[in-house]
């Protein structure tokens, strides 16, 4: 039996309605025009007969006759797959399963396009990185090209890592008149324990391992198909996806490859087509996903430790559905949801010790028993959200679902309410005379929270190694990497400089890193003040900042200030960087118009501008088309 829900938390109701409030006119005028959208047609009958001949030239004699007939349902499949990248080599594999399944339903389904998945774990460090945060924005426009041939009446999106799901999700929401279902491919089974990985990083920063053993370790780490094992962007991408709904119960962490994960594509395939308006039980994207989807996706971020990047992703992923979420939502959230993950790298487990720990039924059962998630969403599962306590089962080769555990199986990984790792998430957002941004720390310990040091301004990640090296940086440091926002090359990862900067931790250094850059979802045990805004390129104050700066970091505050004296502070003009070499090579001269429309990082940092935001104020008279 399904879990009957507790009254909602009276600040997790204030944060919705907050939302709701600030987002009112909004909001309404994307429901408006998802519903002139349904209302012109959300399949091909809308379609001229030389339309639909084109539409279905290439499809097999049984598929024809069902598409020429009107009647029957037709999934639009849209794929990050590429056989170099691990987690979506499997879903190589996955149309076919989706078109088989969806024969046997009486209905088609169709490959409606391809979208890039690039891979930051390949890119960290490189050039290429400065695509990454714009490869989001690229996906969903790609994933719009596929869907505006307008034969589909549902859509699939297959997808897994660190942009491709919030690219698909602001596609979706742009077509919100289509029923949508996100249909996962699992993690690779465990390698390397992170610990020792981590360990071997460490020691390769100082000299004392060599680049053959760093490769051996790294290749037992990320060793099969499937996502990463940590938790990072990818992981929480899936677990986010599931707490809106829009995953199946217990799909996310299903390794690939199994009796189980081809068993749940299949019924994924059949439940879209229950929720299209041919299959009876039209459950259209824009009203499952509302104010309360991304209130419950914000509280599973935070109770599960994940991925800094999120405070990008589902600002942009919110404003394509014409809600507002800012960063002080995060906090308000933050301060009333437990811990209750550890896993690397707020821990040494990894996602596969979550899933067999409870995994996302218990995680779910705590949540909605201490009333942090809303309940009350039209699921894709084509119930509420109480019934996302089940978790899948194979019986005699039919796919089943039965009530999760009650306890937790290893409370060093998953816990309950009653007894978390930490009272509040793991999620802060930092102000002050140096701007605002936000800092993870459910990895950091209490001792390293609060930071006071001169600064060492950089403005290339390579520059930090460098200085490193040549033991410039064996003291009390803040490390400031600035000029690496969305509007200077893209706002890269640095997840390079980590092993650095723990060296220097584990040394006994007071060490934080400040940038207005990004980390990763693999962020650690370095206290990191990230995706400052407003960038340093925007006019934002850490172009103000000088070496020797003495710069204060309190997590407990959310505060990040320059001790600077107020009048000299205000007095000192901003460094003006040389970035052309940011602009140049592997194709980051195509992405110019990307950095010239990318909005601040608190906003999303993408190039979308702010959709129905934006409509409204042109319609008020306070925006004019040139300054769009």
């Amino acid at each position: 039996m399904a879990q009957a829900p507790t009254p909602l938390n009276a600040t997790v109701q204030q944060v919705t309605e907050r939302i709701r409030e600030r987002s009112s006119e909004r909001r309404a005028l994307y429901e408006r025009r998802m519903e002139d959208q349904h209302r012109r047609g959300v399949h091909r009958a809308e379609l001229s007969c030389g339309n639909l001949a084109h539409g279905f030239a290439a499809c097999g004699a049984e598929d024809k006759n069902s598409l020429k007939m009107l009647n029957s349902a037709n999934l639009g499949i849209i794929s990050a797959y590429n056989d170099m990248l691990s987690a979506h080599q499997p879903l190589e594999t996955f149309p076919e399963t989706i078109k088989s399944a969806a024969r046997a339903m009486g209905s088609t389904a169709q490959f409606a396009g391809g979208v890039p998945a690039m891979c930051d774990g390949v890119t960290q460090g490189q050039p290429g990185m400065e695509l990454s945060l714009f490869s989001r924005d690229v996906i969903a426009m790609a994933s719009a090209v596929g869907l505006s041939h307008n034969m589909f009446d549902a859509a699939l999106y297959l997808g897994v890592c660190d942009k491709i799901v919030p690219g698909l999700f602001i596609a979706a929401a742009r077509f919100g008149h289509l029923p949508a279902m996100f249909v996962p491919a699992g993690p690779m089974p465990s390698g390397l324990p992170n610990k020792e990985k981590a360990r071997i990083r460490q020691l390769f920063a100082e000299g004392k391992a060599s680049r053959e053993d760093l490769l051996e370790a790294e290749s037992e780490s990320y060793h099969s198909p499937g996502t990463c094992t940590f938790y990072g962007t990818a992981n929480s991408n899936q677990l986010m996806m599931e707490m809106m709904g829009l995953h199946l119960p217990g799909t996310s962490f299903v390794n690939p490859g199994t009796e189980m994960r081809e068993a749940l594509t299949r019924f994924a395939t059949e439940q879209a087509i229950r929720n299209t308006e041919p299959g009876g039980d039209y459950r259209p994207f824009y009203r499952q996903i509302d104010e309360r989807a991304i209130v419950n996706a914000v509280v599973g971020l935070l109770a599960s430790g994940g991925s800094t990047n999120h405070t990008l992703h589902l600002v942009a992923m919110a404003a394509a559905a014409g809600l507002t979420l800012t960063w002080e939502d995060f906090t308000d959230l933050s301060s009333v949801t437990p811990s209750l993950m550890k896993v690397y790298p707020n821990g040494q487990a990894d996602i596969n010790h979550f899933q067999a720990a409870g995994g996302m039924s218990y995680l779910f059962r705590e949540l909605i028993g201490a009333g942090l998630i809303h309940t009350d969403i039209p699921s894709v599962f084509g119930t509420d959200m109480t019934a996302y306590t089940q978790e899948p089962f194979l019986e005699d080769g039919k796919l089943i679902w039965r009530e999760g555990p009650e306890q937790s199986l290893d409370e060093d990984v998953l816990r309950p309410v009653a007894n978390p790792f930490t009272p509040t998430g793991g999620l802060t957002v930092l102000d002050g005379n140096l701007g605002r941004g936000v800092i993870k720390v459910s990895a950091v310990d209490e001792e390293h929270r609060l930071v006071e040091a001169p600064v060492k301004i950089f403005e290339d990640q390579n520059e930090l190694k460098a200085a490193f090296e040549a033991g410039e940086l064996d003291r009390d440091v803040i490390a400031v990497v600035r000029f690496q926002g969305p509007k200077a090359n893209g706002m890269p990862e640095l997840h390079k400089l980590t092993p650095y900067l723990g060296v220097l931790q584990d040394r006994g250094y007071k060490v934080a890193l400040v940038t207005d850059g990004r980390m990763s979802g693999a962020s650690g045990k370095v206290p990191a003040a990230i995706h400052m805004s407003p960038e340093a390129l925007d006019g934002g104050p850490l172009a103000k900042l000088r070496d020797g700066d003495i710069v204060r970091l309190d997590t407990n505050a959310g505060t990040l200030e320059a001790k600077v004296d107020p009048r000299t502070w205000a007095d000192r003009e901003k460094h003006v960087a040389e970035l052309d070499h940011y602009h140049v090579g592997l194709g980051r001269e195509l992405f110019a118009g990307f950095r010239h429309l990318a909005m601040r990082g608190e906003e999303g940092a993408g190039v979308f501008g702010g959709f129905e935001a934006d409509d409204l104020a042109r319609q008020q008279g306070q925006i004019h088309d040139e300054d769009a």
